[in-house]
């Protein structure tokens, strides 16, 4: 049966890509920033995943306005990157799962949910950055399986239902009869608005309370929020910690904080990073 090791819930800015570019790891503004994600590099190489499930929010490449699924679940054999406008550019095409991802997609819709399926699919700064932040040098065998949720065009789905997904999400992988070792990431946040009269926007408060609900499992000081006061206590972006309420649905009851850090601000961002480890289910 398939493992699920553990799940990281990350930042994803997109000045991120060109700080590691130009290897501003000591950078005194980047510094305290990648400081915090040396413990989840070393856990990660221990934990040794070979599938990496993301939970992120496409911005623009794949979904506009026009056309925007409350979730969709990528079935490709393989994801190129793409930059939707940042000017950060691309990394290497990610390998896809297409096996293991029909099988998720069929458990989550028998579970009750709709995901529009993609058996092609490019990956915006929401995908590769986290992924190229937490893996800086991709093992070969790595592969992925993105989970787009809508953050963008309301309505949005209420933060009880995409932990609900990832619920469902998780019992499909542990349901898979494959040795696959699987990480599970939650992409985006924490507060922060980019546009508007509240541009600039951080709520260190509201982020400290969303870490020690996700890592203690009882989430509900975040989903008994609806998604307008969602935006008004985190800021219009500020709704992707939804995503990591996904993260944290599939991981299941046991697990334990492993690493947490949490800096204030990077872009405009409170920046985060959390390992959420699996434990043994008691005897």
């Amino acid at each position: 049966m398939a493992t699920i090791v553990g799940g990281v819930g990350t930042s994803h800015i997109p000045a991120i890509a060109n700080a590691i570019r130009n290897e501003l790891h000591t950078d005194p503004y980047w510094e305290p920033f990648f400081d915090g994600y040396g413990p989840v590099h070393e856990w990660l190489a221990e934990a040794a995943p070979d599938v990496a499930v993301v939970f992120y929010n496409d911005h623009g490449l794949n979904f506009f306005l026009d056309a925007m699924p409350t979730f969709a679940i990528g079935a490709a054999d393989a994801y190129a990157s793409d930059d939707e406008g940042w000017g950060i550019g691309t990394v290497d095409p990610f390998n896809g799962h297409p096996d293991l991802s029909w099988h998720v997609i069929e458990s989550v819709v028998a579970a009750g949910f709709d995901p529009t399926t993609c058996q092609e699919m490019r990956v915006d700064h929401g995908f590769w950055v986290p992924t190229w932040l937490l893996c800086p040098e991709r093992p070969a065998g790595l592969r992925v399986i993105p989970v787009h949720v809508n953050t963008v065009q309301h309505p949005l789905a209420p933060p009880a239902r995409c932990e609900a997904l990832g619920v469902a999400v998780g019992d499909a992988i542990r349901a898979w009869p494959g040795d696959e070792r699987v990480v599970v990431i939650g992409s985006g946040g924490l507060s922060h608005q980019l546009e508007g009269r509240r541009a600039g926007f951080l709520n260190p408060g509201f982020d400290r309370v969303c870490l020690d609900a996700l890592a203690s499992g009882d989430t509900t000081p975040i989903t008994r929020w609806t998604i307008p006061e969602l935006v008004e206590l985190a800021g219009s972006q500020g709704v992707e910690v939804i995503n990591w309420l996904a993260m944290r649905g599939a991981l299941g009851d046991h697990v334990t904080e492993h690493h947490r850090n949490y800096h204030v601000p990077i872009s405009n961002t409170a920046a985060a990073v959390q390992v959420l480890a699996a434990t043994p289910v008691p005897v």
